[in-house]
């Protein structure tokens, strides 16, 4: 239970059972969250759509995401302390677009509350917004407000774009410099990239969980490289001999269909551009992560970018070549 203090809104913590959940923690950032969580002592039971993922000797407790069985997502989250949230889509795709990643958020949301959870960290983005014209920010901004509704303690933590693990944006664009003769860059390339190292990250949420205000903090690390610096910055971590060529903003999505083509997977939406370019991907604000981007490609050298990570694959079992 939640207590609200006489004259203030700050809530206390009167109940913890030892207990945190982790929607995906055989994903990506789930993972490394569930990770630093059991490193710190907790038990951890994960909401997965993805039970096959679990490694062997794994400690983490397992229950279905099912965001259609509500009564089966609150028996999921009894007995749970804090609930730290990853769940969303990067892209629609079968029946599952933005909009209906928005309602199984609610549902996760409504859920936590039912079940007496006492804080919830959700994992946003950089620079959500209800009014923006990009399917993925204004879902954003429209689940930060459901989570903000439920009445439960809660955090929100805004990162832009993450590196490190297993991650799949730095590698395939290091992928892409190994193997093609001609790397595109659209438009200036002078938009910033402000990345932080998804340990980091973990390590920002479980510090979040351990307060009990409600917050909204980006989550980034010390570095902003603008995109032609970074790719640069890859090209010759990898001694890359490709070419990089500048193209316009409305040519871009042509070379990305090639791309798709080849290697059977969403490489870059238009979408996904746009938000570059108009500066969603960068902060002004304060570091909350110690890593630097440009010394982790450097320890990384040897292996980024040796073998394609297949974001279909990984997410739908599948891969596509539409």
């Amino acid at each position: 239970m939640t207590l609200y203090p006489a004259g203030g809104l700050e809530p206390t913590h009167v109940c913890d059972t030892g207990l945190d959940a982790v929607t995906g923690a055989f994903s990506y950032s789930g993972r490394a969250i569930a990770s630093a969580l059991t490193n710190s002592g907790r038990q951890v039971r994960t909401l997965t759509g993805h039970p096959s993922r679990a490694n062997g000797g794994n400690d983490i407790e397992i229950r279905p995401l099912d965001f259609d069985d509500q009564i089966g997502l609150v028996r999921s989250l009894e007995g749970v302390t804090t609930l730290y949230n990853t769940y969303w889509v990067r892209f629609a795709h079968q029946r599952i677009d933005h909009h209906q990643a928005v309602e199984n958020s609610r549902a996760l949301f409504q859920a936590a509350r039912r079940a007496g959870v006492e804080r919830i960290i959700h994992v946003s983005i950089t620079h959500p917004s209800i009014d923006s014209p990009l399917p993925y920010f204004r879902g954003k901004a429209l689940v930060e407000r459901a989570l903000a509704e439920t009445g439960v303690s809660y955090a929100v933590v805004r990162p832009a774009i993450l590196f490190g693990g297993d991650g799949v944006l730095l590698n395939n664009i290091a992928w892409l410099l190994r193997h093609l003769p001609v790397f595109a860059i659209g438009g200036t390339g002078d938009y910033r990239i402000r990345g932080i190292h998804v340990d980091d990250l973990a390590q920002f949420c479980l510090q979040k969980g351990a307060e009990s205000f409600d917050s909204v903090s980006d989550a980034v690390g010390p570095e902003r490289p603008t995109f032609v610096e970074l790719v640069n910055s890859i090209k010759d971590t990898v001694k890359s001999r490709s070419l990089l060529v500048h193209v316009p903003a409305a040519v871009l999505p042509l070379f990305s269909r090639v791309v798709r083509a080849v290697v059977g997977d969403v490489l870059l939406t238009r979408d996904e551009y746009r938000a570059m370019a108009n500066g969603l991907a960068d902060t002004e604000g304060p570091a909350t992560g110690s890593t630097l981007l440009s010394d982790w490609l450097v320890e990384h050298a040897p292996i980024l970018g040796l073998t394609y990570a297949n974001e279909l694959k990984r997410h739908f079992g599948t891969s596509s070549d539409r």
